[in-house]
């Protein structure tokens, strides 16, 4: 499904498309990068507030380009400081954005560390087994001004409670593509809006610190590694061996371990960069000594860093998250292989933080 809006949202536009179209209406393309200085660097929610450009262009603009393609409809915060932003299109879809914090030691939570997740789709085809976005299916594929929009968001809500946003480009630390839907499968989208949040008249922010995750596709993963920017790619294994993987991930049957495998390492061997694994917990499904030491052997093969995710329960599904005792079980047996890894503990959960919760939540008590 296509939705084709009445006006092209502005944040979609690049330096060359945005010039071109200038030259087009008979204007010096220098106004191309006055507009895109006044969307992100000094955040302007109007054409009005473009006072560097003529009247007459800013109402040609108006008429052309939507400022705001995406409105905000609930910001909700939890106790472990997680926000997460609710946000509808013109065609009444919804899509999630969540502000992850991580406070730093000696330093005010204000002023933490900041993870941006951003949803590339509106539901999602790949039906994982543990997640809430593809409970409803896919709806459509967010368009590039869609995913960009999302960051204005963050950095909107931030300019209005933090010295830090008011100071500099992009208050944030990280930008994860981890929200909902399956990124690879929007790639002609997301490549063209990372491109602008890492491009200097754009948000200006690290290809490195920008985190592209996927269930599995494989070709995209090897065009990915072809892409000049030095972007990180997650991939979200989630079972050590086929048949369990495929209990959690349809997509296994299509792109099986023998496949995805060499894929990540030859990711990781072009881009120079270590890959995560990303690995969601679940009670004697993959949380087993078998399933650890199968996937101490991909890691290490891969020299790649495993993100022990207990699973975060969903109102619908069936599995469970495993005790404390066998998480902790798991970590010490990959840490003990020599396996570079984190447990992530729960964040978010009295707000639905989960990919396609708050959605789901919000939509079933309309």
């Amino acid at each position: 499904m296509k939705y084709v809006p009445e006006k092209q949202p502005i944040y979609g536009q690049s330096l060359d498309s945005l010039q071109n179209r200038f030259a087009e209406l008979g204007e010096p393309r220098f106004r191309a990068k006055q507009v895109l200085n006044w969307l992100y660097k000094k955040r302007a929610r109007s054409w009005e507030e473009m006072t560097n450009l003529p009247q007459p262009l800013r109402n040609r603009l108006k008429q052309e380009f939507e400022i705001a393609p995406t409105k905000r409809i609930l910001a909700q915060g939890a106790s472990d400081e997680t926000e997460k932003l609710l946000l509808e299109m013109g065609d009444r879809s919804r899509v999630e954005t969540v502000v992850i914090r991580a406070p730093q030691i000696g330093v005010g939570q204000k002023n933490s560390r900041k993870t941006i997740c951003i949803s590339t789709q509106v539901g999602c085809a790949y039906n994982c087994r543990f997640c809430a976005s593809g409970l409803a299916g896919w709806k459509r594929d967010l368009s590039v001004g869609e995913i960009v929009s999302q960051l204005i968001h963050v950095c909107h809500l931030e300019d209005e409670t933090t010295q830090r946003a008011r100071e500099e480009i992009a208050s944030f630390d990280n930008i994860v593509v981890m929200g909902m839907g399956e990124p690879m499968a929007n790639y002609e989208n997301l490549l063209p809006a990372l491109r602008i949040l890492n491009a200097p008249w754009g948000l200006n922010f690290g290809a490195r610190r920008i985190t592209v995750s996927t269930s599995g596709i494989v070709p995209k993963i090897l065009e990915l590694a072809n892409e000049p920017e030095q972007f990180r790619l997650a991939v979200s294994l989630h079972g050590a061996t086929n048949d369990v993987r495929e209990q959690i991930m349809p997509i296994n049957k299509r792109y099986p371990l023998e496949e995805l495998i060499p894929a990540i390492e030859r990711y990781a061997s072009t881009k120079g960069r270590m890959v995560t694994l990303e690995f969601i917990l679940i009670e004697e499904i993959n949380d087993t000594f078998e399933q650890a030491e199968a996937l101490s052997k991909i890691a290490l093969k891969l020299s790649a860093h495993v993100n022990l995710i207990p699973y975060n329960t969903v109102l619908g599904l069936e599995w469970k998250r495993p005790s404390l005792t066998r998480q902790d079980r798991f970590y010490k047996r990959l840490k003990r292989r020599g396996v570079s890894t984190t447990i992530r503990r729960e964040k978010g959960h009295d707000i639905a933080a989960a990919c396609g919760q708050l959605k789901l939540k919000t939509e079933q008590s309309s």
